[in-house]
């Protein structure tokens, strides 16, 4: 019996072809809240994208960091670790993930905000928002948090992201990248996340 291609068959047989030809994480990670929750080896994230350490140094300063894989009080974390300096016109470390792996855009417009499970050492740190239309290296939407010594889930709502050098609002349609950061003072700085996602 020959059988017919009719709508549902092809929304179903495209679903399916999808499904075999997409990584099952890069499906959960787009198909629900979750930006990194650590399930995929260092150093991707459970979105495909890979996290990296930026320093001062590309623009002249002194800051020193590193960014490794950890299982700190039981619990798997990418660590941020270092000294901040001011030296040179300095001041930063931070460590960044794009939210697509393309390198492209993501809408985050069904969600009023970002969740992070984070462990410190009681300073104060940055998460920073990039979107399409920031074009230069110091622009981005802020937010600070302070990161106790023990295992913490805190959340920061879009609605809290502060422009830095940048007139135009927080475009939700448009994210690119999120950093975490630690800037503007001299100090030691150390912060471990254990996974961010979207609430």
């Amino acid at each position: 019996m020959q059988m017919s291609l009719t709508k549902r068959n092809l929304v179903a047989l495209l679903l399916a072809v999808s499904a075999a030809t997409t990584p099952r994480s890069f499906i959960l990670a787009t198909s629900s809240k979750i930006i990194d929750d650590l399930s995929r080896p260092e150093p991707l994230a459970s979105n495909g994208a890979s996290w990296s350490l930026i320093a001062d140094r590309v623009m002249g300063g002194v800051s020193q960091g590193t960014l490794k894989r950890e299982t700190i009080k039981g619990r798997s974390a990418i660590r941020l670790q270092g000294e901040v300096s001011l030296d040179n016109n300095g001041g930063f470390l931070q460590i960044a993930l794009d939210l697509d792996p393309s390198g492209g855009s993501f809408n985050a417009t069904a969600w009023q905000g970002i969740e992070v499970d984070v462990l410190g050492n009681g300073e104060e740190y940055n998460m920073h928002l990039r979107t399409a239309d920031i074009s230069q290296p110091w622009q981005s939407y802020r937010q600070t948090f302070r990161a106790r010594p023990m295992w913490t889930t805190i959340r920061l709502p879009f609605v809290d992201f502060a422009g830095y050098r940048i007139d135009a609002a927080l475009d939700l349609k448009n994210l690119r990248r999120v950093g975490i950061v630690a800037i503007g003072r001299a100090f030691r700085a150390d912060i471990a996340i254990g996974g961010i996602r979207f609430y």
